[in-house]
C-alpha cells in the first residue's frame, strides 16, 4: 500500500496525497473519481466542504511548522 501524506499548507488547506479514502460520519465514501491528491478545507469558508475551494485567501493566517505532541495520556 502506498503511503498517505498530509501536508499542512501555510495559510491554506490540508493537502492529502497517496492512497486514501474520505468518508462522512455514516461511513459513506466521497466519490473522488480516482484522484490521488485533494486539498481539504481547514478555514471553514469553502462552499465545497470538506474540500478546499480557495476561499481562505486573506482569511487564514497560520505558518505551518512541525512540532512534537506531548506523550499520550494513559
Amino acid at each position: 500500500m502506498t503511503t498517505t501524506r498530509i501536508t499542512v499548507n501555510n495559510n491554506g488547506s490540508l493537502r492529502v496525497e497517496g492512497d486514501f479514502e474520505i468518508v462522512d460520519m455514516q461511513g459513506n465514501a466521497y466519490g473522488l473519481q480516482g484522484r490521488t491528491l485533494v486539498s481539504l478545507c481547514r478555514c471553514g469558508r469553502s462552499n465545497n466542504k470538506p474540500f478546499c475551494d480557495g476561499s481562505h485567501k486573506d482569511h487564514l493566517e497560520h505558518e505551518a511548522k512541525a512540532f512534537d505532541l506531548p506523550p499520550r495520556k494513559t
